[in-house]
């Protein structure tokens, strides 16, 4: 009898170990089970280095979550959708980039507020977009004179 109890409360450890080991992986990754979030649209020429789940920034604080990522086929724009917070309006003229976190570190979309009263709507496309900058192709303009008066 006290063998079935050590294994029924070992069992119970390892599925709440379990659990919470999948809550904080959904956390994590940006996953969410409620409807906290609404989703916005830009469209950039390049997103290299963008990942799905990957991290939505306002001013250096994670504010969403990277949900997809497609190529349209007429405009040859990669079209990314995110997440952003429901507390945190981003106003209309506001300006979606890539943006790295350092040399080696992962890139990740950083969105800069505008000035504007009127807020996007769940849904819209930010206008104002930057696309990755290729650290490799920087290097190859620079090492080759490209751009140099002559």
């Amino acid at each position: 009898m006290a063998s079935n109890l050590t294994e029924t409360l070992i069992g119970a450890v390892v599925v709440a170990t379990a659990v919470g080991f999948l809550v904080y992986a959904g956390q994590v990754a940006g996953v969410s089970a409620g409807g906290d979030s609404y989703e916005l649209q830009a469209k950039f020429t390049s997103v290299q280095g963008l990942n799905i789940g990957g991290e939505v920034q306002l001013a250096g604080v994670r504010v969403g979550t990277i949900t997809k990522l497609e190529l349209d086929t007429i405009t040859y724009q990669a079209v990314t959708t995110f997440t952003v917070r429901s507390d945190i309006e981003i106003p209309e003229d506001s300006e979606a980039k890539v943006a790295s976190e350092g040399l080696l570190g992962g890139n990740f979309l950083e969105l800069t507020p505008g000035g504007s009263d009127y807020m996007l709507e769940p849904g819209a496309e930010v206008e104002f977009t930057q696309g990755s900058v290729s650290l490799l192709n920087l290097l190859m303009k620079f090492a080759s004179g490209s751009g140099r008066d002559e």
